[in-house]
């Protein structure tokens, strides 16, 4: 197997599945709205259903999934879920009311799983020594699609709000058909494992989180860092226009600045960091740099500050392919779908959740300490760090996937 073909092609899968993600941000709710005849705080609620019932589905269908991965190999899945996502827009490109809409949505939410299935076809195709370098890109993917897509989304939506759906759509049937045709799969027959729904199920998929001390540690780390992540998308926007008067171009410039910062992080930083110190200690910097940057977030009276804690935070990108990294050391190559897809589930509980909460407390908080939201989350990385470096304290020989 041509082993950086296949990186290639992965890092434009999970690219092309952001942005295709990403450019609906500037644009569903304004479809929303229009269902709802103008109603903005009915047309706030039922986007908060629409989030709520995506996050919901990967919750229910990523463990699926990602056994489906470990029985049938990760081709299929990969290629099917991209045919599926790119049908699925054109589906709510031509939504003629707020029910179909919704119906798009969970099947979208059903389909998203190439990214669960992304990092366990990385852990196939990797050395364990240079995971956390490829689980980096895929970060750098993701901070191209949230910059690029919400972009392109507001420029299309200022012709036609429906116009980012036809290219969403043709951007993952594109890749669909280009994958076909490149793609190898990564799990050889004599690694997969039989389907069980005892490990297909949400609740039967996270018992192998479970399965030993450092695993589940690890566990609890990444929830607790993506349960805090929740609040970018959840107050930034109201934040930034409340204590600092930003405007569309000043958000969407910070996000372009933090995009950039990211990616300098994940995709030229990362791998010398972690070859130098290893992923233990880039997990634990990276959730500390985490940390530090929310609280500057939280603190800064003026805009500027803010700007001051965007570089601090891309930091915290050392973490998210370090946990990553360590996770796949500890499950067999036939777990490794498994493995994704009740990461993605612990994931989507933390989407469930966390956002109403974060909204929740800058709501109370906005007139006293409008930074609260942040604050909260800073403490979270720091709970999420002390985890780390007890979980990891003990040397245990981990499973070394083929």
């Amino acid at each position: 197997m041509n082993t950086r073909r296949a990186l290639a092609f992965i890092f434009c899968t999970v690219s092309l599945d952001v942005l295709a993600l990403g450019v609906m941000i500037p644009v569903l709710p304004t479809i929303v709205l229009g269902f709802m005849g103008g109603d903005t705080g009915g047309a706030a609620e039922m986007f908060g259903i629409f989030a709520t019932v995506w996050a919901l589905m990967q919750f229910l269908c990523s463990p699926l999934l990602g056994a489906l991965s470990d029985r049938y190999g990760r081709r299929p899945v990969i290629l099917i879920s991209c045919l599926g996502l790119g049908l699925d827009y054109i589906f709510m490109a031509l939504a003629p009311s707020l029910a179909l809409l919704l119906v798009g949505r969970v099947i979208s939410g059903i389909t998203s799983a190439t990214i669960g299935t992304s990092f366990a076809y990385i852990a196939d195709v990797t050395k364990p020594d240079e995971r956390a370098k490829a689980f980096g890109l895929v970060g750098v993917a993701f901070g191209l699609g949230f910059v690029v897509g919400p972009a392109i989304g507001g420029l299309l939506g200022s012709v036609d709000p429906r116009l980012p759906f036809w290219i969403s759509a043709a951007a993952c049937l594109a890749n669909a058909a280009f994958g076909w045709f490149v793609l190898p799969e990564s799990l050889p027959p004599d690694k997969r494992m039989a389907f069980a729904w005892k490990r297909a199920n949400p609740v039967g998929s996270l018992r192998l989180l479970a399965s030993h001390r450092q695993l589940l540690g690890l566990a609890a780390v990444d929830f607790l860092g993506n349960f805090a992540h929740q609040v970018l998308p959840a107050v930034f926007v109201l934040y930034a226009g409340h204590r600092y008067g930003w405007g569309e171009m000043t958000v969407g410039l910070t996000l372009a600045f933090v995009g950039i910062c990211t990616a300098i992080v994940q995709g030229l930083l990362l791998g010398p960091i972690v070859g130098r110190i290893g992923s233990r200690r880039a997990l634990i910097a990276g959730l500390l740099a985490g940390a530090i940057g929310m609280s500057i977030y939280g603190l800064a009276e003026t805009g500027p500050w803010f700007w001051a804690g965007v570089p601090v935070m891309a930091f915290w990108g050392l973490a998210g392919p370090a946990v990553q990294d360590m996770m796949t050391r500890r499950v067999s190559g036939s777990e490794q779908g498994q493995l994704q897809g009740a990461s993605s589930a612990s994931r989507s509980i933390a989407g469930l959740v966390s956002p109403g909460l974060f909204a929740v407390l800058f709501a109370w908080t906005i007139d006293t300490l409008p930074g609260a939201a942040f604050l909260l989350a800073g403490l979270l990385l720091l709970a999420a760090a002390a985890v780390a470096w007890i979980a990891t304290s003990r040397t245990r020989p981990a499973v070394q996937a083929p």
